[in-house]
């Protein structure tokens, strides 16, 4: 043993204080390293006894989006079959830009003038020749004329020629025109008003001064895309019979 440790024990020896003082530093440092040793171990306890969430990277009770996912029995089409519209369009609707599919009779006659756009046809109240654009339908005064189609009234004037004129806008950019209609229409009349087919929008007239001359008659005109047309290419074949039958020009109430 070194010379110099043994001066320490003998000092440590004869000075009872010191000795005292000696024991109590080893006995604090036995006691903290036994404090140190018990925490140690009581740590690692309660670490193993914990769940995995408390010591894992995700928050308790998030889980992975992933596990959640049920895989499909069947591979998915990438190109599936369109759903059916659950309110498809109804045949009833009307195409804005196609003529409406049946134009009706305006009034109960006979066809009394045609359209002649080329050759000129004698007026008996002119007395001359001229082209007759639009068709005559011979009937009797008062008789009720309707509208042909559905549509709405674009204009009501008072022709000098041609008298009372009514004239109804149709789908597909068309227009028919009634004309030689008695001067007081129904108050439904107005520019601007809807009319189904068949509704009433006047009565024949004797208002036309350039036909006075001829039988009571409704002077139809019609207009597709600006252009006068003949309006018997647009009636079916049952009002053509009609018109052809002098029946109904006898019975037109």
């Amino acid at each position: 043993m070194p010379k110099s440790n043994k001066n320490i024990f003998l000092k440590l020896k004869e000075d009872k204080g010191a000795r005292a003082i000696a024991i109590t530093v080893t006995v604090m440092l036995l006691v903290l390293t036994a404090i140190i040793i018990t925490t140690v171990i009581a740590n690692r306890a309660v670490k193993n006894d914990l769940p995995m969430d408390d010591i894992g990277s995700e928050p308790a009770g998030v889980t992975d989006p992933d596990e959640n996912q049920q895989q499909p029995d069947t591979p998915v089409d990438p190109n599936p079959a369109p759903t059916p519209d659950q309110n498809p369009p109804t045949t009833d609707q009307t195409d804005a830009n196609a003529l409406p599919k049946r134009f009706l009779l305006p009034v109960a006659g006979v066809l009394q003038e045609k359209h002649n756009a080329d050759m000129q046809v004698f007026s008996d109240t002119m007395g001359d020749y001229r082209v007759h654009l639009g068709i005559d339908i011979g009937t009797i005064e008062g008789a009720s004329v309707c509208a042909m189609a559905d549509g709405v009234i674009a204009q009501v004037w008072e022709d000098v020629s041609m008298g009372q004129c009514v004239a109804i806008s149709h789908s597909g950019n068309s227009y028919t025109i009634y004309k030689n209609l008695a001067v007081t229409l129904p108050d439904s009349v107005k520019v601007g008003a809807a009319v189904k087919a068949g509704d009433v929008i006047g009565t024949i007239g004797e208002s036309a001064m350039v036909e006075i001359a001829e039988q009571p008659h409704l002077h139809l005109e019609m207009t597709v895309n600006g252009l006068l047309v003949n309006p018997t290419d647009y009636l079916d074949a049952d009002a053509m019979a009609t018109l052809g039958e002098d029946a109904n020009y006898e019975d037109v109430s």
